[in-house]
């Protein structure tokens, strides 16, 4: 499984994108870190190693719904609109 692996301070989240096996506690061992999440900069930031990802989704790795939606909005780059 693919899923967030929260690390940092109280009330300062951040996260690991970790490949998991899905009986393992949140943040128990992982097979492999293949990126990061901070939801505290303005966008929130997110870092993948997206060639590692496509390699355990092919392997049949299923990416948790947060995951998933983070998956989502790095596949479609943000274009900026000018009028």
């Amino acid at each position: 499984m693919i899923r967030l692996a929260r690390v940092g301070a109280r009330k300062q989240p951040y996260y690991r994108i970790v490949v998991i096996e899905k009986e393992r506690a949140r943040n128990g061992r992982p097979v492999e870190v293949v990126g990061t999440y901070n939801p505290r900069t303005n966008p929130a930031s997110v870092e993948l190693k997206r060639e590692r990802v496509d390699y355990w989704v092919s392997k049949g790795a299923q990416a948790s719904n947060t995951v998933s939606r983070l998956l989502a909005k790095q596949a479609t780059p943000s274009v900026p609109i000018t009028a």
